[in-house]
């Protein structure tokens, strides 16, 4: 996946913003939560987002992918993917959307309605 293919395929979810911070990262939000970040790994794009606790446990030690920097590091469940052999693209969108959907949780009822961005699964 490209940085253009990332920034439009979090672009398509509802209710979602984005702003370029951190050093020229491309950071995706919805509610002003944050939900994904594509910045750069040593001259490749990087690609962080919000995981499950199994998603966590089980994807961490990957092979292209790791705990994601000052996020991990503070107890945080995200990771970053750093190499395509970390997941496929249609992989690191499922697990896009999951985050999309853990920060949206985090969003009062009444927000998510204004929003209209869909109930918790």
């Amino acid at each position: 996946m490209t940085r253009d293919e990332f920034n439009a395929f979090c672009r398509s979810l509802i209710a979602t913003t984005h702003v370029v911070q951190w050093g020229n990262a491309d950071v995706w939000k919805v509610g002003g939560k944050v939900f994904a970040i594509c910045g750069w790994n040593h001259g490749r794009d990087a690609f962080t987002f919000k995981a499950s606790d199994i998603a966590f446990e089980v994807l961490k030690d990957q092979p292209g992918i790791r705990p994601a920097p000052y996020l991990a590091s503070r107890g945080l469940k995200w990771l970053q993917v750093t190499d395509p052999i970390g997941l496929g693209d249609a992989a690191l969108c499922d697990h896009l959307v999951m985050s999309y959907h853990m920060a949206a949780a985090n969003l009062s009822k009444k927000k998510r309605a204004e929003l209209g961005v869909p109930a918790p699964q």
